[in-house]
């Protein structure tokens, strides 16, 4: 099917990839009427994979508009669908947003390569800088109601994927660091991160 002639949202989901989980989560929360396409790794359709050139990721296509990276797509459905917002409108809360955003794709989602088998790398010190660091951050997490903010966001929608995967990653995290394991139940316990669930997702806890 030709992307342009689309009548309805589609977006194309890997069913165990972090980054369509994020994509899924705000769907959800939104309750954006599109339709959800699984992606098999490796056998992708022809035009996911000459619209995706990365390999990895969602891929949404809204009529003409063909998108990849869990990001981009996050931003776009933040604007285009408003309410409930998932990014502060004032410009410092949003910087400090998009700069969080920054650091868990670099600090921690850069290791999902490593750790899921698709890259060759050392896995045991990947597994470690994720712990050591969600542990280092853990005060971070009992700050506010949700990740750095008394509203849930897109950091939420972000970092959730990663927590509920801790687990099938082989990551345990200390007591120390239990205020990340309680913020982890309350976003778990949420309908939009419920209905975001496929069955393989389930199947990791």
């Amino acid at each position: 099917m030709n992307s342009t002639r689309r009548s309805k949202m589609t977006v194309f989901s890997d069913p165990i990839c972090p980054f369509s989980h994020q994509v899924r989560i705000i769907l959800q929360e939104k309750d954006i009427d599109a339709n959800i396409e699984t992606l098999i790794d490796g056998a992708w359709p022809e035009e996911v994979a000459i619209a995706n050139p990365y390999g990895i990721g969602p891929t949404l296509f809204d009529r003409d508009l063909v998108l990849f990276n869990a990001s981009v797509i996050a931003e776009y459905l933040d604007e285009r669908f408003p309410h409930p917002p998932l990014m502060p409108v004032d410009p410092v809360a949003k910087a400090k947003t998009r700069l969080m955003l920054y650091r868990i794709d670099r600090d921690w989602y850069s290791h999902w390569n490593v750790i899921s088998g698709r890259e060759k790398g050392n896995v045991s010190k990947a597994r470690k800088t994720i712990q050591e660091d969600l542990t280092v951050l853990a005060p971070l997490f009992e700050d506010s109601t949700f990740f750095m903010s008394d509203e849930f966001s897109v950091l939420d929608c972000t970092l959730a994927p990663l927590l509920w995967r801790l687990p099938a990653l082989k990551i345990k995290l200390p007591a120390s660091a239990s205020a990340v394991e309680k913020y982890a139940q309350k976003i778990f316990r949420r309908d939009s991160f419920q209905q975001s669930l496929t069955a393989a997702e389930k199947a990791m806890r």
